[in-house]
């Protein structure tokens, strides 16, 4: 299974979705690290922004896991469909149940953070 957490940051997408791979003992993939590991890379050119690279990758990671037989959760803003379709196509790649789960928080909430 596929477990996909999105929403904006400080919604609490990777607290939660932690707990929860943990729990089920599952692959746990965050985008923001995979991309924080690009940006931090030898020779990574400074000007250069990490676009979809960081999705990319965890697209292959999750694929490659879920062939395994291994649940997976992603923790990724998701803010476009377009990402949200793939995380929905590399379920049925792979002939693996999805669920998506979206955190909202309240924009007076989020400023305080």
């Amino acid at each position: 299974m596929l477990i996909i957490f999105v929403g904006l940051p400080g919604t609490g997408k990777t607290a939660i979705s932690k707990i929860i791979a943990e729990r089920l003992k599952a692959v746990y993939l965050r985008v923001g690290t995979i991309e924080q590991a690009l940006i931090n890379l030898d020779g990574y050119p400074g000007s250069l922004i990490v676009g979809s690279e960081g999705y990319l990758i965890s697209y292959a990671l999750a694929r490659e896991n879920l062939t395994l037989g291994l649940n997976v959760v992603a923790d990724s803003v998701n803010p476009i469909a377009i990402t949200r379709k793939d995380w929905q196509q590399v379920a049925k790649q792979t002939e693996s149940d999805f669920i998506e789960i979206e955190l909202i928080c309240s924009r007076k909430k989020l400023d305080k953070n």
